[in-house]
Parts: C-alpha cells; sequence; structure tokens
C-alpha cells in the first residue's frame, strides 16, 4: 500500500479559496501498474462517493478497482478519508497536496482537472461553482467585488508520501 499525494499549483488572481467538490468530484487520471510497468491509455475517475468492487473478502469495496490488461494483477485505489484541502490564495504559486490516494498495485501518473472546481473570490466576494480546469485556466467577473477573477498555470505532481 502506497500512499500518493495530489499536488497543484495555480496563479489564483482574487480567489481566496479553490476546492473541489468533495467527496462526489471525480479525480481522473491516467494509472500505471507497479508490476509490469503498464500505463493505461484511457482515462480512469476516481470519487471518495463511490465504491465499486465489493466481495465477501472486500465487504467495503474501492473507490477504483480493476484488474492490469497486460499482467492481470489487481489494481486498486481509494481517496483517503478526510484528506481533501483547499488551495488557498496563500498556497497561490507552490505546490501543495490536495488529496491522498491510498494505491494497491498502481501508481496514477497523469491527471486531468476537469469540471467539478468551487472558487471563492477574496474579501466575501462571489462563489464560483462547476469550474472546468480542463484547459489549465479560467477566468470570470466577480460581480460583488467588481473585479476579474482567474485561476492560471494549473500544474500538477504526484508524490509519494511518507506512511
Amino acid at each position: 500500500m502506497v500512499k500518493i499525494g495530489l499536488q497543484i499549483n495555480a496563479q489564483l488572481e482574487n480567489i481566496e479559496e479553490l476546492k473541489t467538490n468533495h467527496p462526489d468530484y471525480r479525480f481522473f487520471f491516467k494509472i500505471k501498474c507497479t508490476n509490469c510497468g503498464e500505463v493505461s491509455d484511457k482515462w480512469h475517475d476516481v470519487s471518495e462517493s463511490e465504491r465499486v468492487g465489493q466481495s465477501s473478502r472486500v465487504p467495503n469495496g474501492f473507490n477504483f478497482y480493476m484488474k492490469c490488461k497486460i499482467c492481470s494483477r489487481e489494481i486498486s485505489v481509494d481517496v483517503v478519508e478526510h484528506s481533501n484541502q483547499s488551495y488557498t490564495l496563500d498556497d497561490s504559486g507552490k505546490f501543495k497536496t490536495i488529496v491522498t490516494f491510498d494505491c494497491r498495485g498502481a501508481e496514477p501518473v497523469e491527471f486531468s482537472p476537469q469540471t467539478g472546481w468551487i472558487a471563492k473570490s477574496v474579501e466575501n466576494g462571489q462563489v464560483f461553482e462547476d469550474i472546468d480546469l480542463s484547459e489549465d485556466d479560467w477566468a470570470d467577473y466577480d460581480e460583488k467585488n467588481k473585479s476579474a477573477v482567474g485561476i492560471s498555470e494549473f500544474q500538477f505532481q504526484f508524490i509519494k508520501l511518507k506512511k
């Protein structure tokens, strides 16, 4: 079992807080089998609110489960409960872990942010929901504060976390 953190880095313009619509947010990533090294060619989604692969051996199931198409090894990924974190204006321009995954037999290698992000503008400004970061940039206008808001230079990385 390996704990892997998803870190993001972005420039926030007049945004106080950026977060996912946890626990329903779908993290889309490509994964690599740690047994044979095969990297999936399609995107897989993991949501903390969904469980799959229940059996008598694993009654609670996993947030994501599959068998490697090359070596048939069982692969599972769970979102670690209470690991979701917001990315704030203070974090802007720095990498910060926003969620932790418990990975068995796999490692995520690519992340696609997709839709479902929530941003809160500064000074008790407007809340923007269902933001799509698939293009790595987003911009809008905060009517309440009469200012432009935006997210730019969105980046990610996965890091192995110490137990």
